[in-house]
């Protein structure tokens, strides 16, 4: 019988599913309503519970026609985007931002359903951070780093983001997309298990059920973990499981412990009163950082000013939603109110930021200004990624062309804000391991 955390699990995501196709049709008047409701299905099919991330990296790609499309755009913008002759040649035009009201409109995607490691878009757009740089931002939530990397790198969107060894993959096959700006700086993969397991270490794993997707982000890594942490991964039995009865699987002791991502599971779980630990692949010394801001090459080659625009507001957010913590929350679920009419919503976003504003504590950050990415860092990690996760016969991709540091550093913390934001994401370490 499932237990009284897997039913709220359960029950949440009915909930969610529930209030984002009201939410959709209250907010938009369409001539079909079936079109969005099927956008919406669509871009829920793969929550079980609600606003759990999956952050996998979407290793296959997309054919164009599956490219998410804004659900604001018209069936004519949409054919007038795609362009008969771009299409037939398998190419996508670039999409020129509009100029409306004296803003420049601009159109962004997330990598996923509003959560908190996205929160800051929602702060950049709401706050006015990017609207005073004369920008009118719209934001779309994604549904998946992968899909949001293809979206990004097709014209579909002007500006998103990713997980960065998404971003990394995809540039292996030839997408063309660059990384403008860091949002956050380790991707929190790792082994969760219930805070009063006897896995305390690594090591502790062997003999144990550990709970697996394999289409999770994570998952290719888990030999190089084995390796690092000094376990034999063949004493371990890695039970494959379905990323939507993950978290269910490690609640009802069906494993031990599960391979995840630290602000899918710890949010999800904590946030309906299951305590848990998290056991970080950085621990150990594999560091791939978080989501990265990405646009096409074409974009940052001709319009330079429009990408450091959208990089300053975007780094402006970030450091708002380390240093005004309760604020920022408030105004993320002013915007998203499927988040906010959840009983555990409020906590869910609480979580996974606290969780987000720990990866930017970080030398790159204090040192060198918000969204700077150390080149030897970002050398180790595409030859990790390259090795583990793109599949055979896979090349590193030029990184002087997918990375650049050019939009960046120009703002950092000074040392109250240093302060406060260490104190305010210090409740959140006791889950990371």
């Amino acid at each position: 019988m499932p237990s009284a955390a897997a039913s709220a699990l359960n029950l949440r995501a009915t909930t969610l599913a529930r209030a984002v196709l009201k939410h959709r049709f209250r907010k938009r008047k369409c001539r079909s309503r079936a079109v969005f409701a099927m956008t919406d299905i669509f871009a829920c099919k793969n929550v079980s519970f609600p606003y759990t991330a999956a952050n996998t990296l979407n290793f296959c790609p997309l054919d164009p026609a599956e490219v998410p499309v804004k659900p604001s755009m018209s069936r004519r913008s949409v054919l007038r985007a795609l362009g008969g002759a771009g299409l037939a040649a398998g190419v996508l035009p670039l999409a020129t931002p509009a100029i409306s009201q004296g803003l420049t409109k601009v159109s962004f995607t997330t990598s996923w359903i509003p959560e908190g490691p996205n929160l800051f878009a929602y702060v950049a757009r709401d706050r006015g951070f990017w609207k005073k740089l004369g920008l009118d931002v719209s934001v779309a939530r994604g549904s998946g780093s992968g899909a949001a990397a293809q979206a990004v790198g097709a014209g579909t969107f002007d500006f998103g983001m990713a997980a960065t060894p998404t971003v990394i993959v995809q540039a292996a096959k030839k997408l063309p997309i660059t990384c403008i700006g860091q949002i956050n700086y380790d991707a929190l993969m790792g082994i969760g298990v219930l805070a009063g397991s006897p896995i305390k270490a690594p090591k502790d794993l062997e003999g144990k059920k550990l709970g697996a997707s394999v289409s999770s982000g994570e998952y290719p890594f888990l030999p190089l973990y084995a390796e690092k942490a000094g376990f034999d991964l063949s004493k371990v039995q890695v039970v494959q499981v379905d990323g939507k009865v993950r978290e269910r699987s490690l609640v009802e002791k069906q494993v031990d412990a599960v391979s995840a991502f630290a602000t899918s599971t710890v949010p999800s779980l904590v946030s309906i009163g299951t305590d848990v630990r998290f056991l970080l692949f950085s621990a150990v010394g594999i560091q791939f950082y978080g989501q990265s801001l990405i646009t096409q090459p074409k974009r940052v080659a001709d319009d330079p000013a429009l990408c450091a625009a959208v990089v300053e507001g975007a780094m402006e957010a970030i450091k708002f939603v380390m240093t005004n913590f309760d604020e920022a929350v408030d105004i993320f679920l002013k915007a998203n109110s499927e988040v906010a009419i959840s009983s555990s919503g409020k906590a869910y976003t609480q979580i996974g930021l606290g969780l987000t504003n720990i990866t930017n504590l970080v030398p790159e950050v204090k040192q060198q200004g918000f969204g700077f990415a150390d080149p030897a860092k970002v050398k180790t990690m595409a030859d990790l990624v390259v090795k583990y996760a793109a599949g055979d016969n896979a090349t590193n991709p030029d990184l002087d062309a997918l990375f650049t540091n050019r939009f960046v550093g120009k703002l950092k913390l000074s040392a109250e804000e240093l302060a406060a934001a260490e104190k305010s994401a210090q409740p959140y370490r006791r889950y990371l391991v």
